[in-house]
């Protein structure tokens, strides 16, 4: 590598006498030093240190472009930290990293838990939403939260949502001389830990987490019986095939019952609907299963809403296609994308078929009964026939 200008340093608790010969090196050199004013106390930086501006803006940074400069954070910068906000700015000559112990690998240590088997999350400036997906019996998790009173409406929340038998722990200023560690109950927690940098450890008890297969039950949405009722929603999740870090578009997403089952699998989704009524429920619900990052929403009608948006890897349609929508949607599918329409009126149904013959795919028809009360007996009660079209461009 060559001479880089940008040396990113992790550093911990224990402050200069925890770092390594060539951190401290990069330290000595460098004539400005950023990080946090609790990194630069440790680091015994003295004039030569810039706390952070706040909000964030590592901008500030790339104006000391070509002379020596360091920047300081917590344990990995790699790990929730601002190294690759930096690496992502750069050329690779233009930087070196010298990492420390995460907060995560030292919380794992102190505990005694796999790492690898424990789910690791940045809570610092994200709902605590985000624990849904990984909240199940017995599940462990660590997260980085922004301050002891964050610690306590973490507590709060797991308690409302039935997790307040759960243990507890708050870590606070590991591997250092202060480094406090206690256990609680989630639902019994109240200490003041206002003002002190903090992580929590969640062993989750109480509650039955949350199901991992397609199909989630309709009453776990927000909806206006404009839904993908649960077996056709798991035969359309089926056939859309979600691979972690692909785009979905949920064209007339009704509820966003698709998207959010989406992008549980690791996928992000633009769901595009017209009401206003119903973009509401699909902010409510990405919200409750803490996934306002993976999906995005955009007011308005297809085709014309999908002009500006970024390509997908699949497109679910729920109903309503028709030729101009088709040949749009078609249009903007790179070769290997997916797409999955779905009719329940005998024109729309028509047309999946004439789609079918041209372009090939599966074609399906789908009839779902369920039992209900007939008088004093049970009968079948029928709900509408769903026809599925699903092709690979």
């Amino acid at each position: 590598m060559a001479d880089p200008w940008l040396t990113i340093i992790g550093i911990g608790e224990d402050g200069l006498a925890g770092l390594s010969e060539a951190s401290r090196k990069a330290l000595a050199k460098a004539e400005t030093v950023f990080g946090g004013e609790r990194h630069l106390a440790l680091a015994e930086v003295g004039g030569r240190g810039r706390p952070w501006p706040v909000p964030f803006d590592a901008d500030i940074v790339l104006s000391c472009r070509g002379r020596p400069t360091a920047v300081l954070a917590s344990g990995d910068p790699f790990w929730y930290g601002a190294g690759a906000i930096l690496a992502e700015k750069l050329e690779t000559s233009e930087w070196i990293a010298h990492s420390a112990p995460s907060t995560f690998s030292l919380a794992a240590a102190r505990l005694g838990w796999r790492l690898e088997a424990v789910a690791c999350l940045g809570l610092h400036a994200a709902p605590f939403e985000r624990l849904v997906p990984h909240l199940a019996p017995g599940a462990r998790i660590i997260c980085l939260v922004r301050d002891g009173k964050a610690a306590s409406d973490l507590a709060k929340w797991m308690s409302e949502h039935g997790w307040g038998a759960s243990n507890f722990w708050t870590l606070a200023a590991l591997g250092g001389p202060r480094e406090s560690i206690r256990e609680h109950r989630a639902d019994g927690f109240a200490d003041d830990l206002a003002g002190n940098l903090i992580a929590v450890a969640v062993e989750a008890k109480g509650g039955q987490g949350m199901p991992r297969s397609s199909g989630l039950l309709d009453d776990s949405f927000v909806h206006d019986g404009q839904i993908t009722k649960r077996p056709v929603r798991a035969l359309a999740l089926s056939a859309l095939a979600p691979r972690p870090g692909e785009r979905l578009w949920d064209i007339g997403a009704g509820s966003g019952a698709i998207s959010v089952e989406w992008a549980l699998c690791g996928g992000t989704a633009i769901a595009i609907e017209a009401r206003e009524d119903r973009v509401a429920n699909i902010r409510s619900n990405a919200a409750a299963f803490g996934l306002t990052h993976r999906i995005s929403i955009v007011t308005g009608r297809a085709p014309g809403a999908l002009a500006a948006l970024d390509a997908p890897d699949a497109v679910f349609i729920g109903g309503g296609l028709d030729h101009a929508m088709f040949d749009t949607v078609w249009s903007q599918l790179a070769p290997g994308a997916r797409l999955v329409a779905h009719a329940v009126t005998l024109e729309t149904e028509a047309l999946l078929g004439e789609l079918h013959q041209r372009h090939g795919g599966e074609l399906m028809r789908v009839e779902i009964a369920h039992a209900a009360p007939l008088g004093r007996y049970r009968s079948w009660e029928a709900a509408r026939p769903v026809v599925q079209w699903s092709a690979v461009r």
